[in-house]
Parts: C-alpha cells; structure tokens; sequence
C-alpha cells in the first residue's frame, strides 16, 4: 500500500547515524585551495549511495542515481524519483564539502557529531551536510512508503560549492554538460541557506580591481609627485557616487525584503611598499558590487568602465588634499599623469529574484502557513 506524503516523517535514528558518518568525514570535506584544503566529495557521498543503494531502479526501488564526476573523487550526485508526469519538482544546492573548521576556536571537537538535547554540533550541521541528510531520509522515506508522485523529483547533491573561484566541478559543470536539463521543466529549490526562513530573492556579486598608478617621489618634494594612494581613495570615492546615483534603490526591492539595495563598497587595499618618506607609486584599491536582480550585471560593468574613462580623462578634477597635491606635473605631454586602470574579479554572478507569481512559490508558501498552523495547534493542545 503506498501512502502519501503527508504520512512522512523524518527518521531522528537514521537522520542522526547517517549525519554523524557526514560529519566524521567532515576534515577531508574542507574547501580553501588557498589554505591547502581540497575536498574529496565522494567521502561524504559514498554514505549517501550505501542507504540509496537498495532502492536503486537496479535493485528494483524506483531511484535513478548517478554519480557525475568532473574532477577524480569530487563527484555530484544527481538522484530522480520518478512521478507519473514529465513534469518536474527540483531539490538542487545541498553541497558536499564544507568551509575550514579550525578546532582550536571551537569548544567541541567539529569533526564530530555532538548530540546535546535537541542541539546538534559540528562542522556542517547547517552548511549543508545536515541538508545532505535530511533529503536523503526524504528519499528513503518516499521509497519505503511508496509514494505516488504526479511530479517526478529530482535531487542533486553538489560539489564544490564553498569555492566560487574554480570552475568545472560542481553545478555549473552539470549545467554546461546538460546534465541537469530536465529540472527546467518545474520548480527548483535551492537547500542550502542555513537561515530560518526561505530566500526568494537574492543579490549577485562582482568583484572589482581599481589601480591607481602616481608617481614616485621624496616626500619632502610632495609637489614633484603623484600621491598614488590619495589618487585611488579619491578616484574610488567618485565612482561609489557616480555607481549610486546610477544604480539607487529599486522599486521591486520592497517586495521581496531586501535588506540593502545596490552596493559598491571597497574592502581592501594594497599599494606601492616605499619608504615613509616616499610618495607612494601606486596603489590598488578592491572591493566588490552586490546587485540586487532588478539591474544587469553586464549594465552596471559597462557603466563603471565608461566613467573610469571619464575620470581618466578628467582626471584633475579629481578632489586633492593639500596645496601639493594634484594628479599630473606641469611641463607639457611627456610629464607624469595619473592614471586608472580597472580590472574585474572573474565570475561576476547574476542575482535572482523567484516568480512569486509561480506555483513553486504557491507551493513553498502554502507548505509554511500550513506548518506555522500545525505548530500553534500543538501548542495549544499542550496548555
């Protein structure tokens, strides 16, 4: 007899076993190339394929699993429920590896599942093993319940994740390779946020390089220099303006509760490693846009490239400090001039904002009224 899916609920026993093995793999799972840390996915996800193995289409359950490799041992998993349409419900993002955990900060050993009452600790209990776990006993529990499915479901376990500057490995490899084609055909769930609500909207980031490049000198001398520092805060503090006066707050922002518009913010510096004495050559000024979705990310590059030009042209207009400090040296065309050199960061990303129109959204807010309801049910049976 199958049953529905109101009928499911989780299993705390398998949940929890299954979460442990998760989190004792948790140390090779780090994700920082920087630091030396590079994850071998398949560690985690070998526990996940051991629970899924009986209810493979192989075996005779209904789960068609795959295993989808682009680099040795730092696999996806892609796993389908089939349902009795072509039509399709998505569970992606639930990611395998998970951001450095340094033992020495925390007060419970992170490679460790620690159980204390209804509180669960270590590194990957929120992001995102603990999301690993939870949809797997969702399959489990679908397969052992029987559940007939309109919609067939697909989950996809990702790779790679906490590292945004290597390519190739994770999602976006299983969407260039069209290994992911078929869940365009309905709603997709993003299991991953480790906030206490869901996210239907959310900003897409840019990084940004401004170089400022001056011109050495004594600065005893400060007239016969370029203060290559004061050139880049002044130039950075001009485009911050000219980036918000062409990017203000959004009119559709209210409706999904952002909580900030636009940004263009520096948040690091580096520069020319003189003397103190010395008038600093050049120096580099980085930081990066969060964009909310209501604005292309190609627009505001395009914008931010045309007036860098503009400062670059005008360039003594810029704001100085002090009676000896300006941005080129008298003297005609060959004498020193500041200038601008802009680079970006790679993989500028779009945001997103969900139809709330949709019946994905429909779906998802239906399912939270009605679990908000059945809580405060239960509260007041308990007075």
């Amino acid at each position: 007899m199958s049953l529905g899916l109101a009928d499911l609920k989780l299993n705390d026993e398998r949940f929890t076993e299954l979460l442990r093995k998760l989190i004792g793999e948790a140390k090779g799972l780090q994700n920082n190339p920087p630091q030396g840390f590079i994850p071998r996915e398949n560690n985690a996800s070998d526990h996940v394929l051991a629970l899924l193995e009986p209810h493979k289409v192989e075996n005779g359950g209904p789960l068609h699993v795959e295993r989808v490799e682009f680099t040795d041992g730092r696999g996806n998993l892609v796993v389908r429920y089939p349902g009795a349409t072509e039509d399709s419900v998505a569970f992606v993002g639930s990611h395998l590896d998970v951001v450095p955990a340094n033992p020495e900060g925390w007060e419970r050993d992170p490679f460790e599942l620690v159980v204390e009452g209804d509180k669960l600790y270590g590194r990957g209990t929120t992001d995102c093993l603990g999301h690993v776990a939870m949809i797997t006993d969702l399959l489990l529990a679908l397969c052992e319940a029987k559940v007939a499915l309109t919609r067939t479901l697909t989950v996809v376990f990702i790779a790679n994740e906490e590292n945004g500057e290597v390519e190739g490995i994770g999602v976006d490899a299983l969407m260039d390779t069209g290994k992911i084609d078929h869940i365009k055909s309905g709603p997709v769930m993003w299991i991953d946020c480790a906030d206490s609500q869901p996210c239907v909207g959310t900003a897409g980031a840019i990084t940004w390089h401004l170089k400022a490049i001056g011109h050495l000198f004594h600065s005893g001398l400060p007239h016969k220099g370029i203060n290559g520092l004061e050139l880049a805060m002044e130039a950075s503090k001009a485009l911050q303006q000219r980036f918000y006066a062409d990017f203000p707050a959004h009119p559709s922002e209210a409706k999904y509760n952002f909580a900030t518009p636009s940004t263009m913010k520096p948040t690091q510096m580096e520069m020319f490693q003189g003397s103190i004495n010395q008038i600093p050559a050049w120096a580099t000024v980085s930081g990066d846009i969060r964009l909310t979705p209501f604005y292309e990310v190609k627009d505001v590059m395009a914008a931010v490239e045309r007036h860098v030009a503009e400062l670059n042209a005008g360039i003594t207009y810029l704001d100085t400090r002090g009676p000896c400090s300006k941005y080129d040296l008298p003297g005609g065309e060959d004498t020193p001039r500041g200038k601008l050199e802009l680079v970006w960061g790679e993989h500028p990303m779009e945001g997103i904002a969900c139809s709330l129109d949709s019946e994905g959204f429909h779906a998802l807010k239906v399912s939270f009224i009605t679990f908000q309801r059945l809580n405060l049910l239960r509260e007041l049976a308990r007075d």
